[in-house]
């Protein structure tokens, strides 16, 4: 038996594949929805996306399981994403002469004079966020555009943030780049850019998964909710059996393959017999960050017109603010309303994550009141959505905690690691995807690796070159 951990993106695409090529699998998920991260959340009505999930990719296949999924059902939609500083609202990614206009003369200046030295005398070794992104943008538009927002999602200094966070998710961005291209001087020169456009799923990302899910059911998989993986049992050399909880029975669950897309720190600590001492160490070192989004009903039609807007603002304690109805009309069942979803990035053992549900409420109508993007009085209740483990964190020498842990996982034959979670990798989810198809056709066979997708850094939102 073909067992899967997780029921994410990966998890969910692995169990669909499977189906496609006639082999079954049962997939365990501890929570009680499908879709992991990329889960949609329905609260009377009003739906939020957890982190704003877009459907773009380069890869064809992928492109084919979202259309094969949701024929019908994914909308094409613009791209609007800004930056709000000191009350004003910055064009995201950066457009120089928006920035530099609305920074006004003197900082205009400063940032110029700050980006020339960098590119005289640039950071060396080029080691941590804020070294790669000095190096790019002067350290004057680092410190008003990045550090802050940065900081706040990873909750660690900018110093000690991998610049590998950086190179895989602005790539090819830079201040020099931007200017040439906004006087017309780089035009033709296949200049990198953000998407403008992309695809969602008409109920949320969430539609998708459940889709994805019932889909691979139907060609023979079983989704087993609220069952946890606490145990992998193995002989050294191959996964033989699962502890799975269900409720309050552990149940013993023999397999053939184990395809994982639980965190890679929850399968370290579940193997029976346990690694070496080196790898557990390297395994406890690694950290995940967590979200909560306090999602707030506002009786107002529009809010403004983004996608999405990063916080930047140190008094504001929110990092992004996501504007779920420009994503799609269909996330709120009143058009005369709006759903709006604040952001707050954090560690399970401390504040926000522990505080009450009402007091993130609070905190949100506070964060929203000094936002001043709504009337006085216009919220109308809300509902928080707390997601564990969202991010891996690219902290100090994560990469060769994660090398020890990939050398020793190779040992196990049926095994193999996929997603965001099981590769402890920031994938995009046409990422999680492919590792998902690559896993399973490893296990059937072939030789393919699903740790090499994404393994140059490359960020998959650049501009696809256009077809003859």
């Amino acid at each position: 038996m073909i067992a899967i951990a997780g029921a994410g993106p990966a998890g969910v695409a692995a169990a669909y594949e499977l189906g496609r090529r006639g082999h079954a699998a049962r997939v365990f998920e501890h929570d009680a929805q499908i879709g992991g991260l990329s889960r949609t959340v329905c609260h009377d009505g009003y739906r939020c996306d957890i982190g704003g999930h877009r459907f773009f990719t380069k890869s064809a296949e992928v492109s084919q399981f979202w259309r094969t999924v949701l024929p019908d059902d994914l909308l094409r939609r613009s791209r609007l994403s800004r930056i709000l500083y000191r009350g004003r609202l910055f064009q995201y990614p950066l457009r120089a002469l928006d920035a530099l206009v609305k920074l006004g003369v003197s900082e205009t200046a400063h940032a110029l004079g700050s980006f020339a030295k960098r590119q005289i005398w640039p950071r060396r070794p080029e080691r941590s966020f804020e070294d790669w992104v000095s190096n790019r943008f002067g350290d004057h538009l680092y410190r008003i555009f990045f550090k802050t927002y940065t900081e706040k999602v990873w909750g660690i200094a900018c110093t000690d943030l991998s610049a590998d966070w950086a190179a895989q998710r602005i790539r090819n961005l830079n201040l020099g780049r931007a200017m040439l291209n906004a006087i017309g001087v780089a035009r033709g020169r296949n200049v990198a850019s953000l998407i403008e456009e992309f695809d969602y799923p008409r109920y949320g990302p969430g539609q998708l998964y459940e889709n994805a899910a019932q889909q691979a059911t139907a060609m023979g998989a079983e989704f087993h909710l609220r069952h946890e993986i606490v145990r992998v049992n193995h002989d050294g050399s191959r996964v033989t059996s699962l502890g799975v909880l269900d409720g309050g029975r552990l149940l013993e669950v023999p397999v053939s393959h184990l395809i994982s897309s639980m965190p890679l720190t929850d399968l370290i600590g579940r193997l029976a017999p346990a690694p070496p001492e080196m790898v557990v160490q390297a395994s406890r070192a690694l950290r995940y960050r967590s979200i909560i989004t306090v999602n707030l009903v506002i009786h107002q039609a529009d809010v403004l017109p983004d996608t999405w807007v990063y916080l930047h603002s140190p008094e504001i304690r929110a990092g992004r603010l996501q504007l779920y109805k420009n994503w799609s009309p269909y996330m709120v069942p009143d058009p005369a309303t709006s759903v709006v979803g604040l952001e707050y990035f954090t560690w399970e053992e401390s504040a926000p994550w522990t505080l009450s549900d009402t007091a993130l409420l609070e905190m949100a109508q506070q964060d929203m009141a000094a936002l001043n993007l709504v009337a006085p009085g216009s919220v109308a209740g809300g509902f928080v959505v707390r997601y564990s483990k969202a991010y891996p964190v690219y902290e100090g020498d994560y990469a060769t905690r994660v090398s020890a842990i990939r050398e020793y996982l190779a040992r196990f034959a049926n095994l193999v690691c996929v997603g965001r979670y099981g590769q402890f990798r920031y994938n995009n989810m046409d990422h999680s995807i492919m590792t998902a198809f690559l896993g399973v056709r490893r296990l059937l066979g072939e030789p393919v690796d699903p740790w090499a997708v994404n393994e140059d850094a490359q960020y998959l939102e650049e501009r696809a070159p256009t077809q003859a």
